[in-house]
């Protein structure tokens, strides 16, 4: 009887074990959930905030280090846009057929032209357009 009580005494330990492994687990996924809402909520709220400084409604003075940070993505993201339609413009066969596909690159160049847009992509109205399944 010795041996079935040891027997049992460990596998209780090890239930016990498994089920406080897997509170660990939850509630470490929810923590993780939570911090990307955090994050979320922080851009969000840079977002507004950097609309109402560039509007006028907010001093831009507290805020200026950081304006000045997203201008200046702002401004490298259409020197990458510049960039891409430079080396779109170098392949033409690409190009003419981008034109020819019912408006879907006069609606992408829109975006693309945008640098908000582009720098936060969750402002905008409607989804981005999905590219066409590559076969």
């Amino acid at each position: 009887m010795n041996v079935l009580d040891a027997i049992t005494s460990r596998a209780g330990r090890l239930a016990g074990d498994m089920q406080c492994s897997i509170k660990r687990a939850r509630v470490e996924g929810e923590r993780r959930m939570l911090a990307r809402q955090h994050r979320t909520a922080l851009e969000e709220l840079g977002l507004r905030a950097y609309e109402l400084a560039k509007a006028g409604d907010l001093p831009e003075a507290p805020l200026a280090t950081e304006v000045a940070a997203v201008e200046a993505k702002l401004i490298e993201i259409e020197a990458k846009v510049a960039e891409i339609d430079r080396l779109r413009g170098d392949d033409d066969e690409p190009a003419e057929s981008a034109g020819e596909d019912g408006g879907h690159a006069d609606e992408h160049s829109s975006r693309a032209d945008d640098p908000a847009l582009a720098a936060f992509p969750m402002i905008a109205d409607d989804p981005p357009p999905e590219d066409p399944p590559k076969s």
